[in-house]
């Protein structure tokens, strides 16, 4: 099966925030645990490690061959949104979670007629050393990520 196309992410540079919004042939209880259940969400997006669960769940998040990023799930409403506060723009990243160089980003899940509707909205960018290329940054991860999850969600239906 073919993977669903996509629009790409957006800059909006007036509000320092990146969004992009996808469609997932797949339950919406699926794609929440693959948002949200470390285990699943190492499959397709950086290795995340937390201790605990919910809102206030700390950790670490990272890829091959790079340091570790301090992670905090912030908000987690079952079946709907999830967002995680995260340290990983910044050289040197810090040891723990430092509240004035993060970002936090959110998925917000609704289920449609055919699968999933995903938004992801990352925020915080201002609070960052160069706004405009840490966004563009960003904008271009959320594109490669967010196809390795639908190619993953899409691969059994």
């Amino acid at each position: 099966m073919e993977s669903t196309h996509n629009p790409q992410a957006v800059i909006d540079a007036d509000t320092f925030s990146v969004r992009r919004t996808i469609h997932i042939s797949a339950p919406l209880e699926k794609v929440w645990r693959t948002v949200t259940e470390p285990a699943l969400v190492s499959q397709w997006f950086g290795q995340l490690a937390l201790t605990g669960t919910g809102a206030g769940a700390l950790g670490t998040i990272g890829w091959p061959d790079e340091r570790r990023a301090p992670i905090r799930v912030e908000t987690f409403n079952p079946r709907s949104e999830v967002s995680y506060r995260w340290c990983n723009a910044e050289d040197p990243l810090p040891e723990t979670l430092d509240e004035q160089r993060s970002t936090v980003f959110t998925f917000t899940l609704e289920a449609t007629s055919s699968g999933t509707q995903l938004t992801v909205v990352e925020t915080g960018f201002e609070r960052t050393s160069d706004p405009a290329q840490v966004m563009a940054d960003h904008r271009e991860g959320w594109d490669g990520e967010l196809d390795k999850l639908v190619a993953l969600l899409e691969r059994d239906a």
